[in-house]
């Protein structure tokens, strides 16, 4: 690549000349265009609504698009798609999945779905006295955003809850406006922000036309109004239990009662050991991601929630538990997960749309139920691995296609590998030393 210079104008480019002006920085110009080209949809309208989906586009980046089937959650039986890079994800969560259909399946319920956003502000007036007609305030903003939540009121959600918060003890002069909002089966990131916006101008303007604030309206300056995708009272609880005994593993020597005992002491290990919390939680989020990406979710405002709620005490922490009592063992993971199902690109992507109709069209509580029994599923499926045969023999048999197609491998190559591969450890210099063999004894016979 050539070397850096700053690059004026480049929005204003049309796709074709954002791509040329990229290529021209290779050596291999033409190789590099047709490489990028060739991920552009065949349909060219569907390739204009992906560009529209971002800026500065110039071709698409694929991702699997696989399925998990023999979801069993709140007694339905359900396909579920995922997109993922990591090859052992979906297997796990498949696995997983039918595993605990036989066992009854997973159980899930919505303990609430309150959304928060802020108006930031400094104010060096009389904060007694703001305080004193926050109840007007209230029914100002209230009245103020009627043309915004009227839509979101007749499907059942708006504005749930305002209040003055005093952040003094952290930073001089400031405070909060915060507000709780239910935004039904939509992200909703959209109608806070309005709502909240407007809630800043109206503060303004009421606290520089009432004769009570007269000389203080310059004391409040407006720092920024914002959702937060922390919200720990938008949260779903999921779980698994059956009788320890039918705990049984098909593929290891444990029996069902050591299983249990050293599934509660990784589970220990979780909540106590910040290193392992962090890896623990990342396997709920590869199924939640997962689910997340494939029906056009915010993932990373998911994952931000998430773990910002596994910290909640001060110190992160795992975030699910398992108990044993009168001889059920129970596994659980509690969780805020801020989706939904109509708005956004769940209603424009077509993926995400067809995603929605594997899941028979869920609404937003019902699709943070499949999320976080999939969550469940890959964490469970992990800490099985991890105390049985280790998470290593699992993922790299798993691997071994990527492991292969680095290598170029051809279909009869592959076929041998596998079954090569079939009860032999598989790491990258394994394959690359197979390979190699492999290629080495065909040409010299």
């Amino acid at each position: 690549m050539k070397e850096n210079r700053i690059i004026e104008g480049f929005s204003r480019l049309d796709k074709l000349e954002k791509l040329k002006l990229i290529a021209g920085y290779f050596e291999n110009r033409e190789e590099l265009l047709a490489e990028l080209k060739s991920y552009w949809h065949d349909d060219p309208g569907k390739q204009k609504l992906f560009d529209e989906f971002s800026e500065n586009t110039i071709s698409n980046f694929y991702f699997p698009y696989g399925i998990a089937p023999n979801f069993v959650i709140n007694g339905k039986t359900c396909m579920v798609p995922m997109v993922i890079e990591e090859s052992s994800v979906v297997a796990a969560a498949a696995s997983s999945a039918k595993f605990w259909a036989e066992r009854g399946g997973f159980q899930a319920e919505i303990i609430s779905t309150k959304k928060v956003g802020q108006v930031h502000f400094l104010w060096k007036g009389n904060y007694r006295k703001l305080l004193e007609t926050l109840p007007e305030l209230r029914q100002k903003f209230l009245k103020g955003t009627k043309n915004i939540t009227r839509n979101m009121e007749r499907r059942g959600g708006g504005i749930l809850d305002i209040e003055l918060i005093d952040m003094t003890h952290e930073i001089e002069h400031y405070y909060q406006i915060k507000a709780l909002f239910d935004t039904v089966d939509s992200m909703g990131a959209n109608f806070i922000n309005s709502c909240l916006e407007e809630f800043a101008r109206i503060m303004k303007e009421f606290l520089c036309g009432d004769d009570r604030f007269e000389g203080q309206a310059k004391d409040c300056e407006i720092i920024m109004a914002i959702l937060s995708n922390y919200a720990p009272d938008c949260l779903v609880r999921t779980y698994v239990e059956c009788e320890v005994k039918d705990v049984k593993e098909r593929d290891s020597d444990l029996d069902p009662e050591r299983f249990v005992w050293k599934f509660q002491k990784a589970i220990q290990i979780a909540s106590a050991d910040v290193h392992r919390a962090v890896t623990h939680n990342k396997g709920i989020f590869n199924g939640i991601d997962a689910v997340t990406l494939a029906t056009g979710n915010d993932f990373r405002a998911v994952e931000a929630g998430g773990h910002a709620y596994a910290a909640r005490s001060g110190k992160y922490t795992s975030l699910t538990s398992v108990s044993v009592e009168n001889n059920v063992f129970h596994y659980e993971l509690t969780i805020p997960l801020s989706l939904g199902t109509v708005g956004g690109l769940t209603s424009l992507h077509p993926l995400a749309k067809i995603s929605l109709r594997i899941l028979d069209e869920p609404n937003a509580r019902e699709l943070m139920m499949i999320a976080s029994s999939v969550g469940l599923a890959n964490n469970f499926g992990a800490i099985r691995s991890l105390i049985t045969k280790g998470i290593q023999v699992g993922h790299m048999k798993m691997h071994l296609f990527n492991i292969l197609n680095f290598f170029n491998a051809t279909q009869i190559e592959k076929e041998k590998a596998i079954q090569y591969f079939k009860d032999k450890k598989v790491s990258f210099s394994s394959v690359s030393n197979y390979i190699t063999d492999l290629r080495g004894n065909r040409l010299t016979m």
